[in-house]
């Protein structure tokens, strides 16, 4: 069996994030089980020039946010993972206080509670002491907060390329190595 992650996109800005790791992902071999929250759908709507569909098409599996009786909702449906790119102020708030009302907080919440890797790739900007708080609570119980920081050392030519190279190093952090990161060669 190849490895296998959830990819949960929400509804902030920066959809491109969650396309571009399905994207990475199936280069990858990657088994994705994809939700994708209503305001996510919207974001799309907004933000790219593609329908829902072919998003859908790059994961192995697409689950409505509805279904809380999905296969992700259960400890034991094994997996590397999960990655929210990006990630809602909303969505991270419900994961951190453990009160869940969909499908991808529901399999954000077994994912920190079976002691696996949860990746959120938080979009928003300014903070406040509350998503601050909600960010250390999170923290505290072994997810990784990695905001879409671009790196400006690689030198990118392109949006394009900053945003897979963002995704790329999210990714590192499931120890899946892609070819189009760049990495520090040093001085």
């Amino acid at each position: 069996m190849a490895q296998r992650l959830i990819v949960g996109i929400s509804g902030a800005s920066g959809i491109i994030y969650g396309l571009r790791a399905l994207q990475l992902l199936r280069d990858c071999g990657v088994e994705t089980h994809l939700v994708i929250s209503k305001s996510a759908k919207l974001t799309l709507h907004y933000e790219m020039d593609m329908p829902l569909e072919e998003l859908e098409s790059l994961a192995s599996e697409v689950y409505p946010t509805s279904n809380v009786g999905a296969t992700i909702a259960s400890g034991s449906f094994k997996t590397g993972g999960m990655l929210v790119a990006p990630c809602s102020v909303r969505t991270l708030s419900e994961i951190a206080t453990g009160v869940t009302s969909t499908l991808l907080t529901r399999a954000a919440d077994v994912v920190l509670k079976e002691r696996r890797r949860l990746v959120l790739m938080v979009r928003e900007t300014p903070l406040h002491t509350g998503h601050l708080r909600s960010m250390t609570a999170l923290s505290e119980m072994g997810a990784i907060i990695a905001p879409p920081v671009p790196a400006f050392y690689t030198r990118p030519a392109s949006l394009d390329e900053m945003v897979t190279q963002t995704v790329g190093r999210a990714l590192d952090l499931f120890d899946l190595d892609h070819e189009q990161v760049k990495r520090w060669q040093g001085d």
